[in-house]
C-alpha cells in the first residue's frame, strides 16, 4: 500500500495565470526572474500554494478569488492597430479601446497583424487564453481574405494538402469561394493553428497577393451584427462557459454575476445597438462556412459589401454564438 500523498494546493505559475498576470509560460519566466514572493520570501519554479498564502507580483499584492471572475470580451479590430501593449513608434494598439481591470490585466488570444482587421478575443485568464491557443486543442480559425492574382482548382489543391513555409508545414482546411471580379476575387478560408501571418504567407507562397484580410470566426465564436469595426463587447456566463468547454477546460467555473455586473452587461449592449440603428445598420455580422449554392451566393454578396467597408452575412455551416 503506497503510502504517497499528493501535494497541497496548486503550482504558483498556474495561480498567477488564472488571476489575468500572463500566460502560465510568462508567470515561469516571472518566477525564474525573482518577481514572485510567497510569504515574504522569492518564489521557486514549481511551488505550490493555497489560499491561505499571500502571493505578490512585482510588489503588487495578488488579489483574492472573491475578487476576481473569469472574463472574455470579443474585439472587433480594425485595420492599422498592433497588438502589442506598447509601440515604440507610437501606432494605437489594440489595449487602448478596452476596458479597465481592477486587477491582473487582459491577455490576447492570439495576435492579427497591424493590416488585418476581425475578432480577436481577450480573457482575464491566463489558462483558458493558453488553451484556446495551443495547437492541441484543434480550434479552427476562419478569414475573409481578398486575393490578387488567378486561383485555380490546382492551387487550392496545393493550399489544402499542404505547403512547405519557412516554419514547417501548413495548409488550409477549407476554401470557399466568395465572388469578386476579374483578378480581384474573395475566399473564406479555415486554418488550424495560429502561426504568425499564416494566411498571408500561404497565399503568397503561390504567386498571388492578399490585399484584404479579416478574421470572421474563432471556434465557435463569431462578430455579433452590433459590434462594429473599434467596438467591443463582454462575453456573459454561459458563452464564457461554452468558450472553456471548446477550450478543454469544463471546470474552469466562475462566480455568478452581481445585480451590478447584470445591469452593466445590459447597459453595454443597449448601447451597442443604439450606435447601430444610428449608424444605419451598416455594421460587421454573423459568418459562417456555407455548404451549399444558396450559401456561396451569399457569400458573393457579403463579400462586395465587405469591400465597401461592411462585413458579410453568411448562411449555413457551424452555428454563431447568440449574443444579446
Amino acid at each position: 500500500m503506497s503510502n504517497d500523498v499528493a501535494p497541497a494546493g496548486e503550482k504558483l505559475q498556474k495561480v498567477l495565470a488564472r488571476a489575468g498576470m500572463g500566460s502560465r509560460r510568462e508567470m515561469e519566466r516571472a518566477i525564474e526572474a525573482g518577481r514572485v514572493t510567497v510569504n515574504g520570501q522569492v518564489a521557486g519554479l514549481g511551488e505550490r500554494v493555497t489560499e491561505d498564502d499571500q502571493i505578490e507580483f512585482d510588489g503588487k499584492r495578488l488579489s483574492g478569488s472573491e475578487d476576481n471572475r473569469l472574463r472574455v470580451i470579443l474585439y472587433n479590430k480594425p485595420i492599422g492597430e498592433i497588438c502589442s501593449r506598447h509601440d515604440p513608434e507610437g501606432r494605437p494598439t489594440v489595449y487602448d479601446r478596452l476596458p479597465r481591470l481592477k486587477s491582473g490585466r487582459w491577455i490576447s488570444v492570439g495576435r492579427l497583424d497591424f493590416n488585418t482587421s476581425g475578432l480577436l478575443l481577450f480573457t482575464n485568464s491566463g489558462e483558458l487564453a493558453n488553451k484556446l491557443m495551443h495547437p492541441s486543442s484543434v480550434i479552427d480559425r476562419e478569414y475573409l481574405v481578398r486575393i490578387q492574382g488567378q486561383v485555380d482548382d490546382d492551387m487550392k489543391k496545393r493550399l489544402t494538402s499542404g505547403v512547405l513555409l519557412d516554419d514547417g508545414q501548413a495548409r488550409f482546411t477549407d476554401i470557399v469561394e466568395s465572388g469578386g471580379e476579374g483578378t480581384n476575387r474573395w475566399f473564406y478560408c479555415v486554418v488550424m493553428e495560429g502561426r504568425n501571418r499564416e494566411v498571408r504567407r500561404l497565399w503568397e507562397s503561390q504567386g498571388v497577393r492578399v490585399s484584404r484580410l479579416k478574421r470572421v470566426r474563432y471556434g465557435s465564436v463569431f462578430i455579433p451584427s452590433h459590434v462594429r469595426v473599434g467596438q467591443w463587447i463582454e462575453m456573459e456566463p454561459k458563452e464564457i462557459d461554452d468558450l472553456c468547454i471548446t477550450a478543454g477546460l469544463p471546470k474552469l467555473g466562475q462566480r455568478p454575476l452581481t445585480q451590478a455586473e447584470k445591469e452593466t452587461l445590459q447597459r453595454q449592449r443597449r448601447k451597442l445597438r443604439k450606435s447601430t440603428a444610428s449608424a444605419g445598420g451598416r455594421t460587421p455580422v454573423k459568418s459562417a462556412a456555407p455548404k451549399d449554392a444558396k450559401g456561396r451566393d451569399s457569400r458573393a454578396k457579403g463579400a462586395k459589401e465587405d469591400a465597401r467597408g461592411r462585413s458579410a452575412p453568411r448562411k449555413g455551416g457551424a452555428k454563431p454564438s447568440r449574443r444579446g
